[in-house]
């Protein structure tokens, strides 16, 4: 991405090559080398051709001090190598020990009718096209039985070189973990040294990048398959050594012009010492025929001439974000495969694999379970608040100067940002997110029950005929039993517009209006005597089974007109419903000697999730006896 005077100035010097674990050879001395090493890989250091390529010289001299010693990699199942006779046997026999079976290039038309089994593609560059890979990849990134792992490079040096990574081991105290994001500002996990945009104006990024040596690291920002942008930072794909393919678009740099960021501030990503690479940019790592720039500008193909032994990239577009960031955080710290976590994650987002894997997978004793794919479906509670939220904010139901405005807004942004994948709030797990949730609506939930309480008149009490008004009347009716004993009916009648809740009614011939509530709230029937002498206690038993295990507000209201003969006990109370039995709760009201005989009724309503349910009973106050 820049002219290759001004990029010297910035490179870091060349260590001196550790002849211990790699050994740099000719081309033509591949083959006998190559056997050596097969034969005693325990005393033979693993050989990597380096003819004419200074920059593999280089990386294989940061690797020799990234890695310690040779260990010999659990082989995948199948193999498959993809134009064979581009690549010299000896890189060919180099790479037979990573798979227990190895099949033709035909045979890839009928692998996903095979027994599940893991894969491994080996090949040049331009041999990754959209067929075959683009079938393989869509068949297997979520089936952990059938996964996808690719060896590639630029030229069948890069490929020996890529395959000759696979038998380093990566010790043990080799525990740098980054992630540098221009996207996101994720929280700050245990063992993670963590960049986001603010750490880009009060650091030296590329310092920071070149001068730690990294067991994994990600780069995640906007850019092109030849750079991610990392504020003035910019992780590059240009290779000094590669050359050019005439007539194939490349960067602004090809022709001559200075660079669009910073050329001070370039980060070589074939400097980077990291076992791991992670390319969180979408189109980091297209396949040959859909990249969009000369392969001497790939950012993949600079990252597999490098020294890590695994490279993630990104096959085309994706949303990676915050929920991804802390997936990938807690992988790496656990050690679970980067690609299978990344992909589970965005599962329910695309119906494509995001993230391919260059490089074997972990060994599987010591590598956990990927996580299941995600489907990014809020707790349904989300949605059942978000929906009453709405109503109770757009429908007009409450007047613009209603106290409960403030709060219930307050909410609905909070609901907001947990059904947004839930990008925000994904460093929370769902056992958080619910009882965060819960708390905000039990505090909510005391506030409406007290306002009910104080007016029974609140405008929040007419959702029924406010609903009901902006409804159709549902044909399926039900017969029921009302709590007076009678038969009755029980309907619901459906919302027109989406800000207009269904409501659920009950009605008697006797008893008129005996229930209202919205879908998936409490239900309520109060029983009590028919008629209370004057001076005496009415008794109310309230049925409530509750629409969720968990808190309720239960109170018991009187028409205004009888409250100074009244008095109530408990007011409000506090219980703890059940979404599979009815649990009762009990109310006495006691009537004032001179309370005027006739007919009278009384309202139980419950609170729960902000949703608020009623019962009406009708009774008589008689005459007391002398």
């Amino acid at each position: 991405m820049t002219s290759a005077v001004s990029r010297q100035s910035h490179e870091p010097s060349r260590p001196e090559p550790d002849s211990a674990l790699f050994a740099p050879v000719k081309y033509a001395d591949l083959g006998t080398a190559v056997r050596e090493f097969l034969d005693a890989p325990e005393r033979t250091p693993i050989p990597v051709p380096v003819d004419d390529r200074d920059d593999l010289v280089h990386s294989v001299a940061l690797a020799s001090r990234l890695y310690s010693g040779v260990r010999r990699p659990a082989p995948l199942d199948f193999g498959v190598v993809l134009g064979p006779a581009e690549l010299a046997d000896a890189v060919v026999d180099l790479a037979r020990p990573l798979a227990r079976e190895w099949l033709t290039e035909d045979d890839l038309a009928g692998f996903h009718d095979r027994p599940p089994g893991t894969l491994l593609l080996v090949g040049t560059y331009a041999r990754l096209n959209l067929d075959p890979v683009r079938p393989l990849l869509l068949a297997t990134y979520r089936d952990a039985r059938r996964g996808l792992s690719l060896l590639s490079g630029r030229d069948g040096t890069s490929v020996a070189w890529n395959i000759a990574k696979q038998y380093a081991h990566i010790p043990a105290d080799l525990e740098a973990l980054g992630l540098f994001t221009d996207t996101d500002r994720p929280p700050r996990l245990p063992g993670v040294k963590v960049f986001d945009d603010r750490d880009f104006e009060r650091h030296d990024i590329q310092s920071e990048i070149l001068g730690t040596r990294w067991r994994r690291v990600v780069f995640q920002g906007h850019g092109k398959d030849d750079s991610i942008n990392l504020g003035e930072f910019t992780i590059c794909g240009l290779n000094q050594t590669a050359t050019a393919e005439p007539g194939v678009l490349a960067p602004r740099c090809a022709y001559g012009l200075p660079c669009y960021k910073p050329e001070d501030k370039l980060v070589p990503l074939n400097k980077v010492e990291a076992a791991e690479l992670v390319l969180s940019a979408c189109n980091s790592g297209p396949l040959a025929d859909l990249a969009l720039y000369d392969p001497k500008y790939q950012l993949l193909l600079n990252a597999l001439d490098s020294p890590a032994r695994t490279i993630v990239s990104a096959v085309s577009v994706h949303d990676s974000d915050r929920p991804e960031n802390v997936a990938w955080m807690r992988a790496a710290a656990s050690g679970a495969d980067s690609v299978d976590t990344l992909n589970a994650s965005l599962a329910g987002s695309h119906p494509y694999p995001a993230f391919m894997r260059f490089g074997l997978p972990g060994q599987p004793q010591d590598t956990p379970a990927p996580p299941p794919p995600s489907d990014h479906a809020p707790d349904p509670l989300v949605l059942t608040v978000g929906r009453r939220l709405s109503a109770l904010l757009t429908s007009d139901l409450l007047p613009h100067n209603h106290s409960l405005r403030p709060r219930l807004g307050k909410l609905a942004r909070k609901v907001d940002l947990l059904v947004a994948r839930p990008t925000h709030l994904a460093d929370q797990s769902p056992e958080e997110i619910r009882s965060s949730l819960s708390a905000d609506l039990q505090s909510l939930d005391h506030v409406i029950a007290g306002q009910v309480s104080e007016n029974p008149e609140d405008e929040i009490m007419n959702y029924p005929a406010h609903f009901g008004d902006r409804s159709s009347l549902d044909p399926d009716v039900h017969e029921v039993v009302c709590h007076c004993g009678r038969p009755a009916q029980e309907f619901a009648r459906r919302g027109l517009l989406p800000h207009i809740l269904d409501t659920l009614c009950v009605v008697c011939m006797r008893c008129g209006d005996v229930t209202f509530r919205v879908p998936d709230a409490p239900q309520l029937l109060a029983y009590a005597a028919d008629e209370v002498e004057q001076g005496g206690v009415l008794e109310v038993r309230a049925s409530l089974t509750a629409a969720r295990p968990g808190p309720v507000r239960l109170g018991l209201f009187l028409p205004s007109y009888l409250r100074d003969d009244t008095t109530v006990e408990p007011e409000r109370i506090k219980v703890r419903g059940s979404d599979d039995r009815a649990r009762d709760v009990v109310f006495t009201v006691r009537f004032a000697p001179d309370t005027a005989p006739q007919a009278y009724y009384f309202t139980v309503f419950a609170v729960q999730d902000l949703a608020v349910s009623t019962a009406r009973r009708h009774f008589g106050v008689v005459p007391g006896h002398d």
